[in-house]
């Protein structure tokens, strides 16, 4: 694969691979440790999951724009720094049996992370080719689907043999391993800053503010731009709900006495799926579409989390889980493909602020409906049907939208090229 003869590209991968996994095992540990220590108040792992989202609102104004002016390197490795050093402060946090200072740990920790994000797509775009963002798209659902597999498991096992102690260290190597590869990479100026150079205390309010309404203003410009992120509300409440549903399925539904086993193969039949999916994304993508993929796939995921909502047989659930990820790596490549295409790198940042905002809104509402409403007011089957209904909702907005707004683009874009 071409991708893999560029050294920094290689870099980046490997140093995406090792956060993502130690941040998956980390997340995973401290929701069995709450499950498992505070099993008559579920509100406290869907606490756990806000604090993960919710810093996203209040940092929003800032990232995307920071990404853009400031050194892309160097937010993305202080970020990884900063993260392993409050990783060893949340240690401290549950030595001391401090759940009120873990949890806000847990909400700081998430807020540097989302500084993090901007800047290592931003660079990553900058050291590919256009006809290259496709194939990393669906090689990143690739190793998705890896996480899926052993994630869980392994966040599982951690947790079990190691202790919450033990699962929070891997997670701080993790950010460990992530700066040095990143610190091992050389970006040419215009990737690293494509806005020239300019220093923090260049920056002030107002400026900020003003990049941040450039973000918006480059996104109403596009049609097809706007119609795309406007989905990512819903998929919001999608990965709200979905962030904790296999673990209450299982533990208040499905297998109550061993719900710490069923839970992790739940991810792992899913990434099954998802590795399934990623490796004919690309085909599929080519056979009928991004507009397509994206449109069929999304109302057949409604169908089957409907399904899946009725199932009384954890095997059933199970083999609905590998299904539900075939079909989702294709959609999830569509949108990691898609973006990049439509955005210019010196704006990628400010465009992508404003998706994390829109995205963590629908977690938030999705979350706090989930801590005040389950399990007294609705049950687990419910949750299946809320969830199912997002999905609808976004598969008829882009159903009605995203054909015409398309090929509109597709036709401006051979305009372009021919301009005689």
């Amino acid at each position: 694969m071409e991708l893999f003869r560029n050294a920094t590209f290689v870099k980046m991968f490997l140093a995406n691979f090792a956060s993502q996994l130690g941040s998956m095992v980390g997340s995973m540990a401290f929701a069995f440790y709450l499950v498992d220590r505070f099993s008559s108040q579920p509100a406290y792992a869907t606490l756990a999951e806000l604090m993960y989202s919710l810093p996203t609102l209040v940092v929003f104004l800032f990232v995307g724009v920071l990404a853009d002016r400031l050194d892309r390197k160097r937010i993305a490795v202080n970020s990884d720094w900063i993260r392993a050093v409050l990783s060893l402060v949340l240690l401290l946090a549950i030595y001391e049996n401090w759940i009120v200072g873990a949890f806000a740990l847990l909400f700081l920790r998430s807020a540097i992370s989302k500084f993090f994000a901007p800047a290592e797509m931003s660079l990553l775009q900058g050291v590919m080719k256009p006809e290259q963002y496709v194939q990393a798209s669906s090689l990143n659902m690739s190793i998705s689907g890896v996480f899926m597999l052993f994630g869980m498991s392994l966040g599982s096992a951690a947790y079990y043999y190691l202790g919450i102690e033990g699962a929070i260290l891997i997670d701080m190597a993790s950010f460990v391993i992530s700066a040095l590869l990143l610190m091992s990479c050389r970006f040419p100026q215009h990737v690293s800053q494509p806005n020239g150079k300019v220093r923090l205390k260049d920056l002030n309010l107002k400026s900020i503010a003003a990049d941040f309404g450039m973000g918006f203003q480059y996104i109403v410009r596009s049609r097809l731009l706007l119609a795309i992120i406007l989905g990512f509300f819903f998929f919001g409440i999608v990965n709200g709900v979905f962030s904790i549903l296999p673990l209450f399925t299982m533990k208040y539904k499905l297998s109550p006495e061993h719900y710490e086993v069923y839970t992790p193969l739940v991810m792992v039949f899913l990434g099954i799926g998802y590795l399934v999916g990623s490796a004919i994304s690309t085909l599929l993508i080519k056979k009928i579409g991004k507009v397509g993929v994206l449109i069929t796939g999304l109302f057949l995921i409604g169908i089957i989390t409907l399904v899946a909502g009725g199932f009384h047989h954890i095997q059933l659930y199970l083999g609905t889980m590998v299904l539900l990820g075939v079909i989702l790596a294709p959609i999830n490549v569509v949108l990691g493909g898609w973006l990049p295409e439509l955005v210019e790198p010196q704006s990628m940042g400010r465009v992508s602020a404003w998706i994390e905002p829109l995205n963590t809104t629908g977690q938030a509402i999705a979350l706090g409906f989930l801590a005040v409403a389950f399990p007294g007011l609705v049950s687990v089957t419910a949750l299946y049907w809320i969830l199912a209904a997002s999905i609808f909702i976004v598969s008829v907005y882009y159903l009605a939208v995203l054909p015409s707004l398309s090929r509109r683009h597709q036709q401006q874009e051979m305009n372009v090229e021919m301009p005689g």
